[in-house]
């Protein structure tokens, strides 16, 4: 069965990373997570279509599909595509796989490949090349090592004396060992990301990679071959145009330089500062800044030199620059496009294209902004709003002359609602007209609709009765009534079937007149 193919999303990286940061096809597979074979392949395959870094600001996902597997076309050189031996060695320990499957498996995907002897020639000297014990060699500028240690430190509210303990994130370079710690109040996204942006700061250049653990913050599905790397930390690797390569599972010495300089973090920082009693959170940093700065200023007697020198003779040249402006933390969020065009997020709604309509879009939310992506593509950028139900509406978003979609349409609208009852229909025309196009209230309006399948259509209508009589003309009002049976007061009584009761001292209509 063929391979499913890549997102255009991976094919990017794969090529950022090979052609931008020089990474070999090895550490390009263990960065996105998908096989050598295949970040070869689509190597060949931009090669074979004339494609090169950085790729056109025009060039949409759609015509790098086209671009990179035409119709009929296969990539060049397929029948020299070397197997991803480390797979295959993980494969042979398997029960019942023997080196004969793997090669009729690896000729299935590749009719055009090496021949079995070769296939078991190769497999056999690579086995002889790998170190027993893997023993790491960190490159300058290469690797950022972040985790948080597993100690806490107390600090106290200077008006209540109510202690809280701060988490300590601790980072350190491969190649110098240059540390950095700092304290935050939570190991959440939020923290996890800021301490990042501090770190880089602090070191003053980009390594190629950011090697957590598998923590929840930054890592959302823990695999050895294809991690799930949270959206505002892969967010973040871009923005300083780097990767993040998280560590394997249950594999102690990818992180051994880490743990190592948390050990040293513990020692000679929380160590030192257990009988101080710090206030704010500002006031322990300053003393951590203070202790990690003694740190890298001792002289390592293996190598001679300080961290702070090695750090300057040997990481520093090799670092990336900076970005002019540091990353600004941002959630992202996943929605669909509702029929008034817009999507919600925190309780606002937010306009898109109209022709979006009933699409799946990503949201990237920061304290200032919302930008709406689709397909990769920015196609709306907004003002954030922290008012809840309200629209912010881009007039060119709306379609033409406030043409209506197809599926609904104001009057459409009021003829569900007359299906209910009077009162429904005088529900409805009062949320339309409190929007400032009738398109927005549409919304609230298919939700009362469904509220009818739940508690029926006479419930629905005496609900509106009531909304309408308090002024709760609402989606959020009509189904709290519903829910707490305040409209069982509205409902209209049933006619009598006999005539009304006549008696002497029962006041007829004309008494009133």
């Amino acid at each position: 069965m063929p391979a499913e193919r890549l997102s255009m999303k991976k094919i990017r990286e794969v090529l950022r990373l090979t052609f931008e940061l020089g990474m070999s096809r090895r550490k390009v597979a263990d960065a996105t997570g998908i096989g050598r074979t295949a970040v070869t392949d689509t190597v060949q395959r931009a090669g074979a279509a004339g494609l090169a870094w950085p790729l056109p600001d025009d060039l949409d996902d759609g015509e790098l599909e086209r671009r990179l597997y035409p119709p009929g076309v296969t990539a060049k050189g397929a029948a020299d595509v070397e197997p991803d031996w480390a797979i295959v060695h993980a494969e042979m320990k398997r029960r019942g796989v023997t080196l004969t499957l793997l090669w009729q498996e690896y000729r299935a995907e590749h009719p055009q490949g090496a021949a079995y002897s070769w296939f078991c020639e190769q497999y056999r000297g690579w086995k002889k090349c790998v170190s027993p014990t893997m023993r790491q060699h960190h490159a300058a500028g290469e690797k950022l090592f972040v985790d948080w240690a597993g100690d806490t430190i107390a600090v106290f509210d200077g008006a209540t004396g109510v202690e809280h303990r701060a988490r300590i994130f601790v980072a350190a370079l491969g190649a110098s060992n240059y540390t950095y710690a700092e304290a935050r109040w939570t190991e959440t996204l939020p923290d996890w990301i800021g301490a990042h942006v501090n770190a880089l700061a602090a070191i003053g250049g980009v390594p190629k990679a950011l090697v957590p653990d598998n923590l929840k913050a930054g890592v959302t599905k823990p695999s050895r071959y294809e991690p799930g790397i949270n959206r505002t930390y892969q967010d973040l690797a871009d923005h300083y145009d780097c990767v993040v390569l998280p560590t394997r599972i249950i594999r102690p010495r990818d992180k051994a330089k880490v743990e190592v300089a948390v050990q040293i973090v513990e020692r000679f920082v929380l160590a030192k500062l257990r009988n101080q009693r710090f206030f704010s959170l500002a006031e322990l940093n300053a003393a951590i800044r203070d202790c990690v700065a003694t740190i890298n200023a001792k002289v390592m007697k293996a190598f001679g030199q300080s961290r702070a020198e090695l750090l300057e003779s040997i990481d520093r040249p090799a670092l990336g620059a900076l970005p002019v402006t540091p990353y600004a933390y941002a959630d992202w969020k996943r929605a669909r496009v509702a029929p008034d065009y817009h999507i919600e997020i925190g309780g606002h709604y937010y306009s898109v294209p109209s022709n979006l309509i009933r699409e799946i879009v990503d949201a990237r939310i920061t304290g200032t902004t919302v930008e709406i992506f689709h397909k990769g593509e920015r196609v709306a950028s907004h003002m954030f709003s922290a008012v809840k139900h309200r629209h912010t509406t881009i007039t060119e978003h709306m379609p033409s002359a406030h043409r209506r979609y197809a599926a609904w349409t104001p009057a459409k609208m009021m003829d569900e609602a007359a299906k209910v009852g009077p009162a429904t229909v005088a529900l409805f025309e009062a949320i339309m007209k409190a929007k400032p196009h009738p398109e927005q209230g549409f919304r609230s309006c298919l939700g009362i609709i469904g509220l009818g399948r739940t508690y029926g259509l006479a419930r629905l209508e005496a609900a509106a009765r009531r909304g309408n009589t308090i002024g709760a003309v609402s989606y959020g009002s009509i189904a709290s009534i519903l829910k707490h049976g305040l409209d069982k007061a509205f409902a209209l009584e049933p006619v009598p079937d006999t005539p009304p009761i006549r008696h002497g001292n029962i006041r007829g209509s004309g008494y009133f007149h």
